[in-house]
């Protein structure tokens, strides 16, 4: 689906967007053990669960602290005379709310929103058609991401106005045009993007590519790019 379309969609569920309306569907019974684990509790409830009835997932300590889902990606939970909670500590935020109250978790997402807050709305992972890429660090004047290009992935032929860039390659083989020039770089090996240099990274091997880039300049947001040649047919 064409991007800005898919932003326009209403955020409602599959059930009430699709199956509440079909006349064609068929419901057979069934005793499956079913549960669609859409909120927080109900993965305490169907997780493991310790002599304390916590949950853990990741790495937490739980003193003296009962009926607990503690799940961290990131960092340890540490947790004293607490009880009856969903702890969830990410890369970029940590969620912190009574077991008996996460369904209105979402009240915190509108609120992120009116906040401005990027956790809002910029997923830590953006996926690309040629791979991924994830914001490690930035600030003023500079930008650091870690980028995984999938097999036989091919980003724009691209320049950009403000910025320039290095990368370091760290696991896999990149192939890295650059001007007139395309270059293969192994693992442990780098180059240099100046700004305005017409410029590709592409991954002809079998496995992903792992490289970090730095982005240094007066602006580096995702919209300082101008697309020479794409193969996957986006805006050039």
């Amino acid at each position: 689906m064409e991007e800005s379309a898919f932003g326009r969609i209403e955020g409602i569920s599959f059930d009430h967007a699709v199956m509440e309306k079909t006349a064609r569907a068929a419901v057979v019974p069934g005793d499956l053990g079913w549960s669609d684990l859409g909120a927080w509790p109900a993965l305490w409830e169907t997780g493991k669960k310790d002599d304390a009835g916590n949950v853990v997932q990741g790495a937490a300590i739980a003193l003296d602290s009962h009926g607990n889902y503690l799940r961290s990606e990131q960092g340890v939970i540490a947790t004293l005379g607490v009880e009856n909670m969903i702890v969830i500590s990410m890369k970029d935020a940590v969620l912190v709310v009574p077991r008996d109250r996460a369904h209105e978790a979402g009240k915190l997402t509108e609120a992120a929103k009116a906040a401005a807050l990027p956790q809002a709305d910029d997923p830590l992972i953006v996926h690309r058609p040629w791979g991924t890429y994830e914001d490690i660090d930035a600030a003023e004047g500079f930008r650091v991401k870690r980028i995984v290009v999938k097999p036989g992935g091919r980003l724009s032929l691209q320049r950009h106005r403000y910025r320039s860039e290095h990368w370091v390659v760290v696991r896999g083989r990149a192939t890295v045009t650059r001007g007139e020039q395309t270059v293969v770089l192994e693992a442990n090996q780098s180059t240099y993007i100046p700004v305005g240099e017409m410029h590709r990274l592409e991954n002809a091997e079998e496995t992903p590519l792992h490289l970090i880039e730095v982005q240094c300049g007066d602006y580096v947001g995702e919209d300082d790019i101008e697309r020479i040649d794409d193969v996957y047919k986006r805006n050039v």
